[in-house]
């Protein structure tokens, strides 16, 4: 081999091992950036942080806010509603072990228990007006009973099973 040959195998040699190592680096800086850059958040993902720190309250003041409130109070009311408790079932005894027997069982805030002479007192209003009171609610001498239970997804139809369920036991 000649003299120049050598010489240009030598430089193509480092040419080679200098793009070889500016190669290497690259490989290392782009996984570098992989791990620092976040990665893209879902759409799904932004609408739900969205809704967890959207406020909870709204400012109502004169007649305008008295309507507004009242369209809120409204829709709040039917968004309940669509969501009907318990698969929508008509089994008193259901709703009653789901939601009534918390207080209806121990006695708790007053409410009477199944046993004894607690709802006949209350029977003697009539069995329209236990429907009643327990879909909108009653506070009496005795207690305190929540609309619904307390659960505005109950519907009209399932209270008034579950009240005729409980009179029956």
């Amino acid at each position: 081999m000649r003299n120049y040959d050598l010489e240009f195998l030598k430089r193509f040699s480092l040419v080679i091992l200098f793009l070889l190592a500016v190669m290497v680096a690259l490989i290392f800086a782009g996984i570098h950036l992989g791990k620092s850059i976040p990665p893209e958040v879902s759409k799904s993902a932004q609408q739900q942080t969205v809704n967890r720190i959207a406020p909870t309250g709204s400012v109502y003041a004169g007649a305008e806010g008295d309507l507004r409130k009242q369209a809120a109070a409204d829709a709040a009311l039917a968004r309940a509603k669509a969501n009907v408790a318990f698969g929508g079932t008509l089994d008193g005894k259901v709703i009653y072990d789901g939601l009534c027997g918390a207080c209806h069982t121990s006695g708790s805030g007053g409410a009477p228990t199944l046993a004894g002479a607690q709802f006949k007192a209350r029977l003697a209003k009539g069995e329209e007006t236990l429907i009643k009171n327990a879909i909108e609610g009653f506070t009496g001498a005795a207690g305190v009973m929540p609309a619904r239970g307390g659960n505005p997804s109950v519907s009209d139809e399932q209270i008034k099973a579950t009240v005729e369920w409980m009179l029956a036991q």
